[in-house]
């Protein structure tokens, strides 16, 4: 950060003294910043004459109109010794591999010359219904390199939430997994692939990936081949053809949620994407070649994608597939210390989780090497930001982080020259011309408003499929207020311009007209030792709203009038008498989306005797049956 801004002073003048000088400048100057930043990051590809087409408008701004770039090319750069690690990989206590730079690239050379063996190319989609696994990455590096476009999803998913993504993707390959590991138990996927690959109509291949066994069978599975079989005449390739390709050519499809409906499929351009991710990994997260990045997710979660994108700046990508509980929830701290981990991603649950199970990581393990952690997901509470400086780290930058599947990168982070503020996100990410909003559209600080981006950013993505005049693409970000970026966030700007965000705004609360965010509740009540993790909702009543809260219990424990009572005492001398739940009520589970973010809006529709339309999007749709025609909330 400190050497991109004395290069932003020495070519244009900037006072970049402070952060918020530099941001300013960003916002101000975004031509040269931008093009200030495609140098600094030494991108691979022709930048051309122009920065930024199309006037200032975000929905019509094209950005480096004239230039052709690969993705991949930029990810696999050689930057690097080839017997350096490009990649390890740890299943559990189940398996561990890792590869060097040379082996990543050949065996992306030899996947990207079967794809091209089969006639895939620019604009073809190639999936993986896969574990975080090193095949993953290949597969994605090599459909990148041709042009094709791709998606994922993990293993997790059953059959109809697979159905749900890929359907409208249309994939012609799947790279799919013979199976992965959670929590010590086998998963064997091969039922469910046999399914999926019948009712596929545009597969012409799905590509059967060991991971259970060295040798699985791929029998009654249609068009399918082991992968062994499906690279062994491309083995001997060693050289990339990289196809250069527009600043907006489709690299991947992602895919919302889907818990109110079959998922939106949005569409990611590969420059945007690449800008986005070399500068936050570069200047927000301080990572440099050599480092080694870890970020515990799924395939089927954008901070995937993100993971994979930090090979662009020389770093080793750690991949972990399983459960983060795993081994008493020690796996991922002795991951850790055993990979020199120098950046360390988890959700906030996670870091919520380690503190409520009496863990205290920085006695336990050596953790001398990391220099970030970051956390996304949900907001982090202001506790666990006392908590991971007590007892995971003190002198480490930690990295509150927030943007999601709609920009696949961030709209506010964090920046090693900003001190860290207890509760709050450090800043707003360069070039992202973030703001809050009030109701009329007014800008506020210091005050609850909406998250939006009121100038154009390379990031935003190119579109939806299957939207053919942009009106859904529109209607998702744009119809909040003309010609600015409504994200969806509760959210305030603080005095330090830092961040607070307070939870979707979908999923804010309006007792008495006057609106809440969840998170300001979580944060009170899942400070007390009995509260594993609470969930709060709306629930339409006598022409109002009152807040009822739904908390899962340490294992043992009763909901108790006392226990309500100190809830209601927690929340009320923290917050306003308005945040104080009408009722609370226990439950044994909580429904979570597959990359473990609470699903408020499916608990509120369930109470209200409402459908959720799209279950297949939940780890544990069974738990919405806890919620179903309480008597309570009769």
């Amino acid at each position: 950060m400190t050497r991109f801004a004395a290069e932003a002073q020495r070519r244009y003048g900037v006072n970049s003294t402070r952060y918020s000088d530099l941001w300013n400048w960003s916002i101000a100057q975004p031509e040269q910043f931008w093009s200030l930043l495609w140098s600094f990051c030494n991108v691979i590809g022709q930048q051309g004459s122009r920065v930024l087409a199309g006037g200032d408008a975000i929905t019509t701004a094209q950005w480096f109109p004239e230039a052709r770039l690969n993705f991949a090319q930029n990810l696999l750069r050689g930057n690097r010794a080839d017997d350096a690690d490009a990649v390890v990989f740890w299943g559990e206590n189940k398996v561990r591999r890792r590869l060097t730079y040379a082996a990543l690239h050949d065996q992306v050379a030899a996947t990207a010359a079967a794809l091209r063996s089969q006639g895939i190319g620019p604009g073809d989609c190639v999936a993986a219904y896969m574990p975080n696994m090193p095949e993953t990455l290949i597969a994605m590096l090599a459909a990148a390199s041709i042009g094709a476009v791709f998606t994922s999803t993990s293993p997790d998913f059953g059959v109809q939430g697979v159905l749900d993504r890929f359907e409208q993707t249309r994939p012609k390959i799947l790279f799919a997994a013979d199976g992965y590991w959670y929590n010590g138990k086998r998963i064997d996927c091969r039922d469910k692939l046999r399914d999926i690959s019948a009712r596929l109509n545009m597969l012409q291949r799905l590509v059967l990936v060991p991971y259970l066994e060295e040798h699985p069978s791929i029998e009654g599975i249609a068009k399918a081949l082991s992968l062994d079989e499906y690279l062994a005449p491309h083995r001997h390739v060693r050289d990339i053809e990289y196809a250069q390709l527009p600043f907006d050519h489709p690299l991947y499809v992602l895919y919302s949620s889907g818990t109110t409906g079959v998922p939106k499929c949005i569409v990611h351009g590969a420059g945007g994407t690449l800008l986005q991710h070399l500068k936050e990994h570069q200047l927000h997260c301080d990572l440099n070649p050599g480092d080694r990045f870890f970020y515990f997710t799924t395939c089927g979660w954008m901070m995937w994608n993100y993971l994979a994108s930090t090979l662009g700046s020389g770093a080793t990508v750690l991949l972990y597939d399983g459960s983060p509980f795993a081994q008493d929830g020690r796996i991922l701290f002795e991951y850790v210390q055993a990979e020199r981990a120098t950046h360390f991603g988890v959700s906030a649950k996670f870091i919520d989780a380690v503190q409520k199970a009496a863990l205290t990581p920085g006695e336990s393990f050596d953790l001398a090497n990391m220099r970030v952690i970051l956390s996304t997901g949900s907001p982090l509470s202001a506790e666990s930001f006392e908590f991971v400086y007590r007892s995971i780290k003190q002198d480490v930058q930690l990295s509150s982080i927030s943007g999601g599947t709609d920009i696949c990168s961030c709209f506010v982070l964090g920046s090693p020259t900003l001190p860290v503020w207890r509760g709050e996100i450090q800043c707003r990410g360069l070039g992202m011309a973030v703001d809050v909003f009030d109701a009329n559209g007014r800008p506020v600080k210091e005050e609850k408003g909406e998250l939006v981006c009121t100038q154009p950013f390379p990031c935003r993505p190119v579109g939806f499929l299957n939207d053919p005049d942009g009106r859904k693409y529109r209607a998702a970000y744009f119809e909040r207020f003309a010609g600015v970026w409504c994200h969806g966030d509760f959210c305030e700007l603080t005095a330090h311009d830092g961040v607070i965000i307070y939870g979707r705004s979908d999923a804010t609360l309006n007792p008495g007209g006057v609106r809440i965010g969840t998170a300001e509740i979580y944060r009170q009540v899942e400070t007390l030792p009995e509260i594993l993790e609470a969930v709060v909702i709306g629930q339409e009543w006598q022409h109002d709203v009152r807040v009822v809260l739904f908390v899962r219990l340490q294992e043992g424990l009763t909901l108790d009038d006392a226990l309500r009572t100190r809830i209601k005492k927690r929340v009320r001398d923290n917050t306003t008498p308005r945040h104080v739940p009408a009722k609370i009520l226990q439950v044994s589970d909580i429904p979570r989306t597959r990359s473990g973010k609470i699903v408020e809006l499916a608990v509120r529709n369930v109470v209200h005797g409402e459908p959720v339309k799209n279950i297949e999007a939940l780890a544990n749709p069974e738990a919405l049956e806890l919620f179903k025609n309480r008597v309570e909330l009769g």
